[in-house]
């Protein structure tokens, strides 16, 4: 299973993200993989051509880009390609500092997992700072 850290998010907490992975992927004999979408589908990749690619993968995506959610052709292509999108939304136009969101996602991976588990793409769900992810209509 895979998980894309979108662009807007630094490649390196993708990195990271995957090495903490790798040891709960041993203990429970899963194997979910966390990856970069501008490393795997290139820098500036458009959403129309990496959401595809991604959905044939059954892939998962966090963002802090909710405006995929409210394009309404984007959106219809994350439901048509099952992907489960997982949305930030930072406190200001600026986004997350680079702590602020490895802090955010260590915090909430846990919750992340649960959902992936628990739920058949394709979903939204939507986090802020300060609350969980609660699950958006679709």
């Amino acid at each position: 299973m895979k998980v894309y850290i979108d662009e807007n998010m630094p490649r390196q907490l993708a990195h990271a993200l995957n090495i903490l992975q790798e040891v709960l992927n041993v203990k429970e004999g899963t194997r979910i993989e966390i990856l970069s979408i501008p490393e795997v589908f290139g820098k500036g990749a458009k959403d129309e051509e990496w959401i595809p690619k991604a959905g044939k993968e059954k892939a998962y995506v966090i963002t802090q880009d909710y405006r995929i959610q409210t394009t309404r052709h984007q959106r219809d292509l994350c439901v048509q390609h099952g992907i489960g999108m997982f949305y930030i939304k930072p406190p200001s136009k600026n986004g997350l500092s680079f702590w602020e969101m490895t802090k955010l996602l260590i915090d909430r991976w846990e919750e992340i997992r649960k959902i992936i588990k628990k739920n058949q793409p394709p979903f939204a769900y939507r986090s802020t700072l300060r609350n969980k992810f609660e699950r958006m209509q679709e």
